[in-house]
C-alpha cells in the first residue's frame, strides 16, 4: 500500500500553504526564467543548423554530433554540477550557470572565421563549444531543486518543480520562431548574440535579489541549511529506487531529445512543410509541452493527498509515458495539421512525468538533494546524448517514422520501470518526505 497522507498532516496545514508568498513566488518565477533562457540558448542552434550545414558542407549525421555534445557535456558534468550546488549553494550555482552559458552561446560565433586555427575543423570546434555549454549549464535543475527544498512547501513540490521544468518548454518554443525571424534580418553569427546576453543580464538580476535560505521570521518552511556533510554517494547510488527513477527519466530523456532536435527538421524536410512553417509548428510543440507539463505535477500532488504517496508518484507518469507513445505512433501516421497536433499533444504528455518526478527525488535527496537530483538528471542526459546521433541513422536504415516509433518504444520501457519503484518514507524530513529503499 502506497504512504497516505492524512487531512491532518501538517504537509497539508492551511497555515503553511498561505506562506508560498510573493518573495517565493518571485523566487519561482526567476527559476522559471532560468528554465527558459538556458533552454533557449540550447535550441537556437537547430534553428541555425539548416545553414550551418549548407554553410560547411555538414551531412546530418555530423550535424547530429554537434547536437549531441551539449548532452553529453550535460550529462558527464551533472554529478559534479549537482554536488557544486550543494557545495556553494543555488544562488551562486545559478548565478554561475547564467555567465558562464552566456560566454560559450557568444563563442558559437567563432565557427568558421580566422580566429580558430586552419587545421581545427568547423564541426571540432562547434562540438568543443557545445560541449562547453552543456558542462555550463549542468548545475541548473539540481540547484533549482535545492531552491524548491529550501524554500517551497512540501504540498506544493511536483507543481512548482512542474512548473518551473515547463519553462524549458517555453525557450525551446521561443527559440525557433524568434531565432528564424533573427535570421531574415541578420546572418546567422549575429542572431546568436541577443541569446547571450540574456543569461548574462538573468544572472545579474538572480544573484542580487535569491538567497539560499529563509529567514528565520518566516516559519513556512523549517529550512535545513545547507549540507556541509560528505555526500553520501554510496547510499545514493545504491538506492534502487533511485536508480528506477533515473531509468525512466533516461527513456524519457531519450524521447524529448528527438523532439528538441529534429522535429523541426522533420516538418521541414520529411512533411515538406516549409522553413516558416516549420519553425511556427515546431514552437507549437513545445507551447503544447509548457501548457500541459505543469498538469503532470498538480495531479500528482492532489493524488499523493487522497490515494497515497505511491499512488500520486507513481501512476501518473505511467499514464502520460503509454498516452504519449500511442499519439507518436498516431503523428506518424498522419499529415500536415493533424500531425502537429498528435505530436504536441505526445510531447506534451510525456511532460507530465517532470513534477512527479523532480518532487519525488527533491524529497529523497535531504540535505543532499543537489547530489540525488545530479545523478535523476544524468540519467535523463545520458538517455538525451543518444538520441540525436540515433534517430537520423535508424531514419537513414529504415525510414523517420521507425526512428519515431523508437522513442514511442522506449518510453514504454519507462514506464514499466516506474511501476516497480516502490516508495515508503523511510522517514518524515521537516515539511519533506524522505523516499529511501536501499538494496
Amino acid at each position: 500500500m502506497g504512504y497516505h497522507l492524512s487531512e491532518d498532516d501538517p504537509l497539508w496545514r492551511d497555515d503553511i500553504v498561505e506562506k508560498l508568498n510573493a518573495h517565493r513566488l518571485t523566487l519561482v518565477f526567476l527559476l522559471f526564467c532560468f528554465s527558459t533562457v538556458n533552454y533557449f540558448d540550447r535550441i537556437v542552434i537547430t534553428a541555425a543548423g539548416p545553414r550551418i550545414m549548407r554553410d560547411f558542407g555538414l551531412s546530418p549525421t555530423a550535424m547530429g554530433s554537434v547536437y549531441s555534445a551539449l548532452v553529453l557535456g550535460y550529462a558527464l558534468f551533472m554529478i559534479p554540477g549537482g554536488h557544486l550546488s550543494d557545495r556553494i549553494g543555488a544562488r551562486r550555482a545559478l548565478a554561475l550557470v547564467g555567465v558562464v552559458s552566456a560566454i560559450f552561446t557568444a563563442m558559437t560565433t567563432l565557427a568558421g572565421t580566422t580566429l580558430v586555427p586552419a587545421w581545427i575543423s568547423t564541426v571540432a570546434i562547434l562540438i568543443a563549444i557545445r560541449f562547453a555549454l552543456g558542462v555550463a549549464s549542468a548545475p541548473l535543475y539540481p540547484a533549482c531543486a535545492l531552491v524548491t527544498r529550501n524554500w517551497i512547501p512540501a504540498v506544493f513540490h511536483a507543481r512548482v518543480q512542474g512548473l518551473v521544468i515547463a519553462g524549458s518548454s517555453l525557450g525551446a518554443a521561443l527559440s525557433p520562431v524568434l531565432f528564424t525571424w533573427l535570421l531574415t534580418r541578420f546572418e546567422w553569427r549575429t542572431a546568436f548574440l541577443p541569446a547571450a546576453l540574456a543569461p548574462a543580464a538573468l544572472a545579474a538580476v538572480w544573484y542580487w535579489f535569491a538567497r539560499d535560505t529563509a529567514a528565520s521570521k518566516e516559519p513556512a518552511v523549517e529550512v535545513l541549511k545547507q549540507a556541509r556533510n560528505p555526500t553520501p554517494w554510496l547510499l545514493l547510488l545504491a538506492n534502487r529506487n533511485l536508480w528506477l527513477l533515473t531509468c525512466a527519466y533516461a527513456a524519457l530523456g531519450y524521447f524529448q531529445y528527438i523532439f528538441f532536435y529534429w522535429m523541426y527538421y522533420y516538418f521541414g524536410q520529411v512533411l515538406h512543410l516549409g522553413e516558416a512553417d516549420s519553425a511556427r509548428y515546431t514552437g507549437m510543440l513545445f507551447l503544447a509541452e509548457g501548457l500541459i507539463m505543469p498538469l503532470g505535477g498538480l495531479v500528482s500532488d492532489r493524488l499523493a493527498k487522497t490515494r497515497g504517496l505511491q499512488f500520486g508518484r507513481r501512476w501518473v507518469p505511467i499514464a502520460s509515458l503509454v498516452l504519449a507513445a500511442a499519439l507518436t505512433c498516431a503523428g506518424t501516421l498522419t499529415e500536415g495539421l493533424l500531425a502537429v497536433v498528435c505530436f504536441s499533444l505526445a510531447f506534451g504528455s510525456a511532460a507530465c512525468c517532470e513534477g512527479p518526478f523532480w518532487a519525488t527525488v527533491t524529497e529523497l535527496g535531504g540535505e543532499h538533494v543537489g547530489s540525488a537530483s545530479s545523478i535523476l538528471n544524468a540519467g535523463a542526459q545520458l538517455g538525451g546524448f543518444f538520441a540525436p546521433v540515433l534517430t537520423p541513422i535508424i531514419a537513414a536504415l529504415l525510414g523517420w517514422s521507425w526512428g519515431l516509433y523508437a522513442g514511442a518504444a522506449i518510453i514504454c520501457l519507462g514506464a514499466v520501470a516506474i511501476y516497480f519503484i516502490k516508495i515508503q518514507p523511510a522517514e518524515k524530513l521537516p515539511l519533506a518526505w524522505a523516499l529511501s529503499e536501499t538494496v
